[in-house]
């Protein structure tokens, strides 16, 4: 069983088709695409977190129809678009404002993890090595070397793994400016 995340799907969005989704033709191959990207990753026992803004302007009849074709057990960390038709979906726990959690890398190495919708400057644990993962900016903030946007418009529109995360943040230039004031990386 591995662990995966993502976030910004905004299943049945017509507007984010205007936004750099325009590529995907129409609202129901959009959703049919990333509803097929994510099972070719993601496996029935996997554990996914999904970083926040499921769905926009689904019905809960159509929440729920995607909800049933995603593989994996899943999270959801709210974001700003998750109203009660996304909240009330049979998630693998009530949904959350953000997590911390702690996983194993590729290397069997304990990688402390906070996750939210939203991309922060700063973050709880961020002086011990805690990595934060974030969704909202649909790619448009830059990767640091310990956090980065997990949302499919930064991740070739499919759930990460945490080695591939990981990959990113070595290559990232920048740094959390509160760690680079002294020299950390």
């Amino acid at each position: 069983m591995a662990t995966f995340f993502t976030a910004d799907t905004h299943f049945g969005d017509p507007h984010v088709l205007r936004h750099g989704r325009a590529h995907f033709g129409s609202v129901a191959a959009h959703d049919e695409a990333l509803i097929a990207n994510w099972n070719a990753v993601v496996g029935a026992d996997d554990t996914i977190w999904h970083l926040g803004d499921f769905a926009v302007d689904s019905s809960r009849q159509r929440c729920a129809e995607i909800f049933s074709k995603l593989h994996g057990v899943k999270h959801l960390v709210r974001g700003n678009h998750d109203s009660n038709r996304v909240l009330d979906l049979p998630w693998a726990e009530p949904p959350m404002e953000n997590a911390r959690l702690t996983l194993a890398d590729g290397t069997g190495r304990d990688r402390r993890l906070f996750l939210s919708h939203y991309a922060h400057r700063a973050w709880p644990g961020l002086w011990r090595e805690t990595l934060h993962l974030f969704g909202h900016s649909h790619g448009w903030l830059p990767d640091t070397s310990r956090s980065c946007d997990v949302g499919i418009d930064a991740c070739e529109a499919r759930p990460v793994g945490l080695d591939d995360i990981l990959a990113r943040l070595e290559r990232a230039a920048l740094v959390p400016e509160e760690l680079a004031r002294h020299g950390v990386r």
